[in-house]
């Protein structure tokens, strides 16, 4: 046996440890977004039972707590600081099974299983749009793009596409007219999210308006907060339908704001020279002192 073997073993798994974490100890904040986002994967798997045992309402009301998770997860993760390359591939692969696999397999057992093979292959381009749109967004994440166009995503958000592609089953339990009675409806409705998945539309965010708030909108937040959850708790599938219905008509307005504000002109950066030239008593200290201001 060759001396040096157990060596070269020893050396080949530190290697393989330095890929994943960056010190041979981590601080214990940084599991905790990853302990949200398992959380959110517990949640978006026992969904896909529940919908197999046939247990809708408990499987749509996993995917909504995973769709809360997932807010939670990165939120957490930005406040600790506690960002990780392993924590976003995590998160991708928990976001694909939330509201990829879960929401196709709800909707095909509820809705899609009486057309057969046309139900399954609208199903299946669901999850394949949704799959698709999240390589997109691992893929342009780090694409410097204007502050501004951080309050928009292109295409549907994962977790909006699958809440929004269970509108048929809250109108249907909303017992105002039998959807279940027109599984092609649901077919055609199902492919239509799918295309806003992988579509370039600009849909709002909402990123930017979480930065700041200011004090005297802290209480009635809060409020509003309360008061929806008590909604989803009370009147679950009319919460649901009118708030897809809102996002959904949201979706018109947020593409024309983004277009507005592509025509908008860029405001041209000043150069020191310019401010030099406006302010001949400037110097360097004064410089740095704005500068650390802006940061």
């Amino acid at each position: 046996m060759d001396p040096f073997l157990p060596r070269l073993e020893t050396e080949e798994r530190r290697r393989r440890g330095r890929l994943l974490f960056r010190h041979n100890k981590i601080p214990v904040r940084m599991l905790v977004p990853n302990f949200f986002t398992l959380l959110s994967l517990c949640a978006g798997l026992t969904a896909i039972r529940m919908a197999i045992e046939q247990r809708y309402e408990v499987a749509i009301a996993l995917v909504v707590i995973a769709a809360l998770l997932d807010g939670v997860d990165g939120r957490v993760a930005r406040a600790l600081k506690a960002q990780s390359k392993f924590g976003a591939e995590l998160d991708s692969l928990a976001d694909f099974v939330n509201f990829g696999v879960a929401p196709t397999v709800i909707i095909f057992v509820w809705g899609l299983g009486g057309l057969r093979g046309l139900g399954w292959i609208s199903a299946l381009v669901f999850a394949l749009a949704m799959g698709l749109r999240l390589a997109r967004f691992n893929a342009t994440a780090e694409v410097e793009k204007p502050k501004w166009q951080a309050d928009y995503f292109t295409g549907m958000p994962a977790p909006a596409g699958a809440i929004t592609v269970l509108l048929p089953f809250y109108l249907h339990n909303l017992e105002i007219i039998d959807v279940r009675a027109w599984p092609v409806l649901i077919a055609c409705y199902t492919l239509a999210i799918a295309f806003l998945l992988v579509s370039t539309i600009p849909t709002f965010s909402g990123k930017l308006l979480g930065e700041r708030i200011s004090r005297d909108q802290v209480m009635p937040l809060l409020v509003a907060i309360a008061a929806l959850v008590a909604l989803l708790v009370t009147y679950p599938y009319g919460t649901l339908t009118l708030g897809t219905l809102f996002y959904l008509g949201l979706i018109p307005v947020s593409y024309r704001r983004f277009e507005q504000k592509l025509k908008e002109p860029v405001p041209e950066p000043v150069s020191a020279s310019s401010d030099a030239a406006r302010f001949p008593g400037a110097g360097g200290r004064h410089d740095e002192a704005t500068s650390e201001t802006k940061h």
